[in-house]
């Protein structure tokens, strides 16, 4: 049960004995994919809670993220990445954290998620609104609305079992979709939004503590509370500038159903909440200790995979689902001559796509075919085989990833394409996710994974864990390298089975700054011809 503090700055609930309830484990998150807005947070140094940002306007619901630091017409790149969620395994570690934020209409709980996410300062934050959820009307219930007498403020008008399942997924890693809901139309919009990584959760809705199912996700829930009047007076303003709606319209409809549903259904909900915040966005000492909450919560959650992975699986046997490319005369004097140090960089970039293309014919024989019959020009019956599956789709780890796009053009027409950037973090050693852009509906095609080089398999099982997280099925992915350290391949098939990887060539060695020994070199440096930059580190 929630106690108020005399300073009337927040409200704890405490049990029986006196002692605050535990913290409860939390989680970070964020991003996207497709044509969708990827969205996290830029990293700086933390600032206090300021009272400069005001409510939003908006006609349509807002499920969204933070403005990323660096944004181009055609990418979104995070400057702060996002660490790896899962373990050497594969398995995701850490779900989301989940911060429910609950309150009258106009309450402030929308101005209250804002201040929340500028003071925490961690990238990968999504805030979810309820109001997304809101159900698709029936032709009379929009007639109902159009008269403002429907009530949208009963637990009746939200669709809590699709958003169970979006917050369950969204929790535990995965690519979600959200509906856009259109308070001018009462309807959902076509496009829904694509959100997908987050670290931190921060879902805001009038009955967001009105569902069993909905609280069991909830990590920390916080009630914003806000007088009436204030409420009614947001309300008039936000429905009559933002949603076209006429005055005596927007009273009618409050006295009729906004009030009515506030008392029964939303003000009992207080008895749930971990923080009660008086004042809203005002009351900055409540915010304060929510965000000093989470930090320490994060900070709980910290995990390592690279360290764990170079002392992994040694003296183990090379995995079945590994493939290497016959180290035929011609191979191998390829190899000779993208390793060699001398090597120019025209014959480099020369013979590294030669191999590239014997890469990826090797690596199409394992696709499973279909027999099927096709008529000749002269009119005889040939057996012949087809791809058994949708189509096919090539994402590229970059930088270096990048330049085996072309030869699987070359040898698939047609094909969609989608990027992954991870780059190391030079503080901990840990890759992190920086960008995504997948094709739509990759969930149902075989997935060509490609990067040039693999050593510790640190990148490789982020970003199989990205497709994973995007539905696409393990034994449809097609790790493709130029080359590979054996801890690399043994990283990869340990955490992921059935995932198939393709090679021309297997080193034994990685040296203590994880390079493959004998190696390569720096594989994007050495094709792109360029110097590694002091702050750039691609993950091996």
């Amino acid at each position: 049960m929630a106690m108020k503090m005399n300073q009337n700055d927040v409200q704890m609930p405490q049990k029986e004995d006196g002692e605050k309830e535990e913290d409860r484990s939390m989680s970070r998150s964020d991003s996207g994919s497709g044509d969708d807005s990827l969205g996290s947070l830029p990293k700086h140094p933390r600032c206090p809670l300021t009272p400069s940002l005001s409510p939003r306007k908006r006609t349509t619901s807002q499920s969204k993220t933070e403005p990323p630091l660096l944004r181009t017409n055609k990418r979104t790149i995070y400057t702060a990445g996002r660490p790896p969620w899962y373990n050497v395994t594969g398995t995701t570690f850490k779900e989301a954290f989940v911060i429910g934020l609950c309150g009258g209409s106009a309450s402030g709980k929308t101005t209250v998620a804002n201040k929340i996410i500028e003071a925490l300062d961690v990238p990968w934050v999504v805030l979810l609104s309820m109001d997304s959820f809101y159900k698709v009307l029936t032709k009379d219930e929009q007639e109902l609305a159009a008269k403002n007498e429907y009530n949208f403020d009963h637990p009746e008008a939200f669709d809590f079992e699709l958003l169970v399942t979006v917050l369950r997924k969204l929790k535990k890693g995965k690519s979600i979709k959200v509906p856009v809901y259109d308070f001018t139309s009462h309807c959902r919009r076509k496009e829904w939004k694509t959100v997908y990584g987050a670290n931190v959760v921060i879902f805001e809705g009038i009955l967001a503590f009105a569902n069993k199912e909905l609280l069991k996700l909830l990590d920390m829930k916080v009630f914003v509370d806000t007088d009436s009047d204030i409420r009614l007076v947001r309300r008039l303003k936000r429905d009559i500038s933002d949603r076209g709606r006429d005055i005596n319209g927007v009273i009618k409809q409050y006295n009729k159903f906004v009030k009515p549903s506030f008392e029964q259904y939303i003000e009992p909900t207080v008895q749930v909440a971990d923080i009660v915040v008086p004042r809203g966005g005002e009351n900055f000492v409540a915010l304060d200790l929510i965000v000093q909450h989470v930090h320490s919560q994060l900070e709980k959650r910290e995990i390592t995979v690279r360290s764990a992975l170079a002392s992994a699986h040694q003296g183990q046997p090379l995995p079945k689902t590994l493939s290497v490319l016959e180290s035929t005369p011609q191979v191998r004097g390829m190899h000779t001559i993208i390793r060699n140090k001398d090597t120019n960089r025209d014959e480099f970039i020369f013979y590294s796509k030669r191999l590239m293309r014997l890469l990826i014919e090797h690596a199409l024989s394992f696709l499973p075919l279909k027999p099927v019959q096709v008529e000749t020009p002269q009119g005889s019956i040939y057996e012949g085989k087809r791809l058994s599956g949708k189509r096919i789709t090539g994402v590229s780890i970059l930088r270096a990833g990048e330049t085996m796009e072309q030869a699987l053009m070359h040898v698939c027409k047609d094909i969609r394409l989608g990027k992954i950037l991870i780059q190391t973090n030079h503080d901990t050693g840990e890759p992190e996710l920086h960008y995504l852009r997948l094709p739509k509906d990759i969930s149902e095609d075989y997935v060509i994974l490609m990067d040039s080089t693999v050593s510790t398999g640190a990148a490789a099982l982020m970003a199989v864990r990205v497709l994973l997280d995007h539905d696409v099925q393990e034994d449809k992915i097609f790790l493709l390298s130029l080359l590979m350290a054996e801890m690399g391949v043994h990283s990869v098939a340990y955490a992921f089975p059935k995932v198939r990887i393709i090679t021309t060539a297997v080193d034994k060695k990685v040296n203590n700054e994880f390079h493959i020994i004998p190696g390569i070199g720096n594989f994007g440096d050495r094709y792109f011809g360029t110097d590694t930059p002091s702050d750039w580190t691609e993950s091996d």
